[in-house]
C-alpha cells in the first residue's frame, strides 16, 4: 500500500483529485462526484474536527470488534461496500469547496507525518499504529478515486 505520509504519494493523490470535474461520473455506486468528495472528507473530519459523535459503550466495542480490521488492514475495498451512517452523503455539495477541503486535509496529513499518527487515538477504533492510519487513509481515498476513474 502506498504511504500517504510521503510527499510522492500525497502529490499523486492531489493530482488524481485535480483530474476530477463536476461532470465526472462514477463507474459504480450512487454518489455524485461532489458527494464522494464530501464523503472522503468525513475521514479527515473525524481526525481534525470535532463534529461527529463518538461511538460509546456496546457500539464502540462492536465497531472495534467487527469493523476496525476491515478498515485498517491493507486489503483494498471492493466496489459497493456498505458505509457507516455518518459517512453517507445524500444532499448536493459544493464541488470546488469539497475538493479544496480534501486537498488541504491530504496536505496536512502528509506534513504532520508518520510520527504524529503513531499511537494516535482514532474516533472509533482506539489507538492505531501509523501503518493502520496510512492504510485507512490511502485505501479509502484510492477506492473512491478509482470509483470515479482517476
Amino acid at each position: 500500500m502506498k504511504n500517504v505520509f510521503t510527499p510522492e504519494t500525497a502529490t499523486e493523490l492531489l493530482q488524481r483529485i485535480g483530474n476530477l470535474t463536476p461532470e465526472t461520473q462514477p463507474q459504480w455506486g450512487k454518489m455524485s462526484v461532489d458527494q464522494m468528495l464530501a464523503h472522503c472528507n468525513v475521514t479527515y473530519e473525524l481526525v481534525y474536527e470535532d463534529k461527529h459523535p463518538k461511538p460509546k459503550g456496546i457500539m464502540k466495542f462492536l465497531v472495534k470488534l467487527l469493523v476496525k480490521n476491515f478498515v485498517v488492514n491493507d486489503k483494498p475495498f471492493k466496489p459497493n461496500v456498505h458505509t457507516a451512517p455518518h459517512f453517507k452523503i445524500t444532499d448536493s455539495k459544493n464541488f470546488e469547496a469539497e475538493k479544496a477541503r480534501l486537498k488541504q486535509f491530504i496536505t496536512q496529513t502528509q506534513e504532520l507525518g508518520t510520527a504524529h499518527f503513531e499511537g494516535k487515538e482514532s474516533h472509533s477504533f482506539g489507538k492505531l499504529k501509523s501503518s493502520e492510519w496510512n492504510n485507512m487513509f490511502y485505501k479509502h481515498l484510492d477506492h473512491h478515486l478509482r470509483q470515479f476513474g482517476v
